[in-house]
């Protein structure tokens, strides 16, 4: 009978994480493999795509090369974990915190008394001689004379079992979140397995971390305020920052939500400024402050060394600790660790020369197929290049760049790292794996997290581990030697000092991208339904002199659906194929994938505030679009499926999230875009002559979503009269202009209450219009002047409403890049 081991075969001169060398599964996997052989190849691969699926529903991404609006790769996780034994983790962890302690010392040495540069245990030119070393920071002192809050090192085990540290992570070490992500995906997917296993839980780990945040926070007595700082939506690791960022509970901001004052970072929130205690960064030191690190810098703070240096706020790492994440310091950390610990390092790095000294670069180029060559410096962006796979001129050529730049260089021995089992498909395959272990700042020296990141190899030649070519990510399951504690990441009992009416710190900018979310979702549906309503009288084929299709063809060209208006003497086919692009061609403004891509991007800014549903109606939604349609009813399809997506996220807006200020701008944003739309829908098909005007009142209920009210009301086929007071004067009915008026009304009002800022009264006069119009002017026998009035009226309702999206942008969004959404 086969196994799930006869597809697995251990390479030789590797060690093998799953089989020892008798080919025996190791102890600590035999759970986990007899629990995979009882669920069957079918079970399996059920598995496997449960994972997939909650990668996709969750929006888990890796953005590589994620610019403006381009999608996010996906993240990739393996379904089998990487399980490690409790004696050996005890090792690891042990040895990794040991680490942490050292090189926090070196950074207070470097950044303080220099004892290792006048003593010769770490040559000068090494230092100061790479960019990552910030002169401004010299003599800062960071709260607790802590430097790494958080620090990682990616490690691999060699053919002989010994683990080696291959890379540091001082500057903001990422990662931990993805670790978190992959715990929770594959402990609900192999569940019984999980605690079979007695996998060590992650949260404590978190919990530490912020209790070690809000201990060192320089408070001056007030609760402190901790913020993630995160480049933008476009940086690589997005997802991670705004997943972290809900889950500690922190506010995610960019650069331009901060501001320094006196020495001291404040929060721009809709209520003015907050006082910020701590900042947990994802940005490079270099990018953090214009002002004194790097003039350039569009995401940084100015001012930022300032309040650091005068020591107003704890900053996650102190600025310029990415100096130690060059691998040209392995060779001196032996010595090091001897100076600052009086004791020898644990787990050794993997053997390096720093080409800078000669007789290293002597011994490089003598031994270059046995090494790997590296940039020293981290930010020099240049792969690795293994020394085996260079001949003739590639060899010549390196070995001329390492004599021409020597500093820059340093060269590894090349360790054939360990194979670990992933999934294929059909069996188990080796891959080259490797991990990326973390450790947080506690009062008596550092904690690592049970648990890694583990990084295989993209295919099973390769023996680069990098996410961003390809590499796929494992979850590493620590297994104890007694039964575990769950835990939660809340506090344990909370004081009055905890308690939180509503969201008194939501940045403008988030205000400003909660107030877009809601326009573009109405501005989404409303296309839609113009869109439905178009297709599906284009689908019937009848265009006579009686269809209303042209009419709604040029109502879809005045409300910018339609790139241009068809001419008179179009074909089918011509016009076709102009609603098709205009339902699903992402370059034309107006069209409906383009509505998708700028919700989708809004969304994107504020990411931590939103829901696992919500995302998976978004994603659902950003998939629609990815290839042409060649057919009416593929349109039709993908329109009906927006429409959904979008009625989902508005009653996720309404019945889930939280009332708080975020909340309002998001529903003012709903609000002031169906106004508008109403409007100016309507002013088009008063505009009608008398026959398009009574042949276009069935397609304007419908796109308004008022047929079945209609109905139910009047029995009766659509009439002037009636449909203009249902659309418009009614205000029990919530796809009215009115309607919207009064809520705009209300919502301002709290708005005004809140925040303190005084509100226009720019709907007062659209009220007053509108109660001055007199409804029996359409009881004439000719209603043209009527109609051209109350036109008039919406016309100025429709100007009125994007003024009113302009100033509240002005009033409390000021702060923010210029807005290039326009009406």
């Amino acid at each position: 009978m086969p196994t799930l081991l006869d597809t697995y075969s251990s390479p030789a001169g590797r060690h093998d994480e799953l089989l020892d060398d008798g080919g025996t599964v190791r102890s600590q996997w035999r759970p986990l493999i007899a629990r995979l052989e009882g669920l069957g190849l079918d079970g399996i691969c059920a598995r496997a795509q449960l994972v997939s699926d909650s990668i996709f529903s969750d929006g888990i991404s890796y953005n590589v090369h994620a610019e403006d609006h381009e999608a996010p790769h996906a993240w990739e996780l393996d379904p089998l974990p990487l399980v490690i034994a409790p004696e050996e983790w005890k090792y690891l962890a042990s040895a990794v915190a040991q680490r942490a302690s050292m090189l926090n010392a070196m950074l207070g040495d470097l950044y303080g008394p220099q004892h290792l540069l006048a003593e010769g245990l770490l040559p000068s030119a090494l230092v100061f001689g790479q960019p990552s070393f910030k002169w401004p920071c010299v003599g800062i002192r960071p709260p607790g004379d802590v430097f790494l809050n958080t620090y990682a090192v990616d490690v691999a085990r060699g053919p002989n079992g010994k683990w080696w540290a291959i890379a540091d992570h001082t500057q903001s070490p990422a990662g931990a979140g993805y670790s978190l992500q992959n715990r929770i995906i594959l402990s609900k997917t192999f569940p019984d397995a999980f605690r079979q296993l007695q996998v060590q839980p992650l949260a404590d780990f978190f919990r530490t971390l912020l209790d070690g945040f809000s201990r060192l926070a320089p408070t001056d007595g007030e609760p402190p305020l901790i913020v993630l700082l995160t480049p933008g939506p476009g940086h690589e690791s997005y997802f991670e920052h705004a997943f972290l960022a809900r889950y500690l509970g922190y506010p995610l901001v960019e650069g331009r939500d901060l501001t320094v004052r006196d020495n001291t970072v404040y929060l721009k929130t809709l209520r003015g400024l907050r006082r910020i205690h701590g900042i947990f960064r994802r940005l490079q030191s270099d990018l953090c402050d214009p002002l004194e690190l790097r003039a350039d810098s569009a995401v940084g703070v100015p001012g930022l060394l300032a309040a650091a240096r005068a020591g107003r706020v704890l900053i996650s790492n102190a600025l310029g600790s990415g100096v130690l994440e060059s691998g040209a310091i392995f060779g001196f950390l032996p010595g090091i660790a001897e100076r600052l610990l009086s004791e020898p390092l644990a787990m050794p790095s993997v053997a390096s020369w720093w080409c800078g000294e000669a007789a290293a670069l002597d011994h490089v180029i003598e031994h270059l197929d046995e090494l790997v060559i590296k940039p020293a410096f981290s930010d020099m962006g240049q792969p690795a290049v293994f020394g085996h796979n260079l001949s003739g001129a590639e060899r010549d050529e390196m070995i001329a760049k390492l004599r021409a730049q020597p500093h820059a260089y340093v060269a590894q021995e090349w360790i054939p790292m360990s194979q670990a089992p992933v999934w294929g498909g059909n069996g188990l395959q080796a891959r080259t794996v490797g991990l990326r272990l973390f450790a947080v700042a506690t009062g008596n020296g550092y904690t690592v997290m049970p648990g890694a990141l583990g990084r295989v190899a993209a295919s099973p030649h390769q023996e680069i581990l990098s996410m961003p070519r390809g590499g796929i990510s494992k979850d590493v399951w620590v297994r104890a030697s007694s039964p575990v504690r769950r835990v939660s990441l809340l506090k344990r009992r909370l004081g009055v000092i905890d308690l939180v009416c509503g969201g008194t710190d939501v940045p403008s900018r988030v205000g400003d991208n909660l107030f877009w979310l809601g326009r573009y979702t109405e501005r989404s549906e409303a296309t839609a339904r113009l869109l439905r309503a178009t297709l599906s009288r284009l689908s019937t084929g009848d265009n006579d002199d009686e269809s209303s299709l042209p009419d709604l063809l040029a109502a879809c060209h005045h409300m910018d659906i339609l790139a241009q208006a068809p001419e008179s003497d179009a074909t089918d086919d011509a016009i076709e194929k102009d609603v098709i692009a205009a339902v699903c061609d992402p370059t034309q403004i107006g069209s409906l994938a383009n509505m998708s891509q700028q919700l989708v991007y809004s969304a994107g800014q504020v990411r931590e505030r939103m829901s696992s549903d919500n995302w998976h109606a978004l994603n659902r939604m950003s998939r629609l679009f990815d290839q042409p349609f060649q057919s009416v009813g593929q349109a039709l399809a993908a329109v009906d499926r927006t429409m959904l997506d979008c009625i989902s996220l508005a009653g996720f807006a309404l019945d889930d999230m939280t009332r708080d200020e975020g909340w309002r701008f998001l529903i003012l944003g709903r609000r002031i875009e169906r106004l508008y739309r109403l409007a100016a829908l309507i002013e088009v098909v008063l505009g009608y002559d008398d026959d398009a005007r009574e042949r276009s009142l069935e397609w304007l209920l419908e796109t308004t979503n008022a047929i079945v009210t209609y109905r139910a009301r009047y029995r009766r086929s659509p009439e002037v009269l009636p449909v203009l007071h249902l659309l418009i004067f009614d205000d029990t009915n919530p796809h009215a202009v009115v309607f919207q008026i009064n809520q705009l009304d209300i919502e301002l009002d709290r708005i005004s209450r809140d925040v303190g800022h005084p509100r226009v009264d720019a709907l007062s006069v659209m009220r007053t219009a509108l109660n001055q119009f007199d409804l029996t002017r359409f009881e004439a026998d000719d209603t043209r002047e009527a109609c051209h009035a109350l036109a008039a009226v919406l016309a100025k309702i429709a100007g009125d409403t994007s003024a009113l999206s302009e100033n509240l942008h002005e009033r409390y969004f000021t702060h923010t890049a210029p807005d290039v959404r326009k009406h």
